[in-house]
């Protein structure tokens, strides 16, 4: 009999089950790692990058023309030696911050983006997936202190998101069945 507001016994999911009763979490937290492996994989990626610029005549009726008329186009582009850890506008802005030791911003600049990468990589493939989550939570807490002391409120908001993901992954890590090496890690 099933009255009002009663499930069927058949409708209730299977406690004997494993696969039915920790897929939704266990998809949830790759699905978060996922997302901060990407993230962190792009933002890596994005200290690499640069622009070209070149000039090229402007066209009159299509042909070149003889004034010396150019028009600058930019091509972004990826190199080691465009390599920036901490952009150049927020560079300076840290070296006068008196609470941020100089002598740690040229590390800082150095490790940032292979962090990132190296975090990112092993947060997609689900390498010791616990301690890479906290270090990317770590990561993003070193970033947003740099930050609140520049007065960069908004991209404060947005870090604290990030560590937020990160505390969600952490806290449902015992769920993680798509790691591959170092699960309780």
């Amino acid at each position: 009999m099933t009255g009002y507001g009663k499930i069927p016994k058949d409708d209730l999911p299977m406690k004997d089950n494993p696969l039915a009763t920790n897929l939704g979490p266990a998809l949830g937290v790759l699905l978060i790692r996922l997302w901060l492996g990407v993230r962190g994989i792009i933002t890596g990626l994005e200290k690499f990058a640069g622009a070209r610029v070149s000039d090229q005549p402007v066209v009159i009726e299509g042909q070149p023309n003889d004034y010396g008329l150019t028009d600058a186009a930019s091509a972004k582009f990826y190199a080691l030696a465009n390599y920036h850890g901490i952009p150049p506008g927020l560079l300076g802005q840290f070296q006068s911050e008196p609470l941020i030791p100089g002598f740690l911003l040229p590390v800082y600049d150095a490790m940032i983006g292979p962090a990132f990468l190296l975090l990112g990589l092993a947060l997609i493939l689900g390498i010791f997936p616990r301690l890479s989550l906290f270090l990317t939570g770590l990561l993003y807490t070193s970033l947003t202190v740099g930050l609140i002391l520049i007065g960069q409120d908004a991209g404060v908001a947005w870090l604290g998101i990030h560590v937020l993901l990160v505390a969600l992954a952490l806290l449902f890590s015992d769920r993680d069945r798509f790691a591959l090496a170092g699960r309780r890690w």
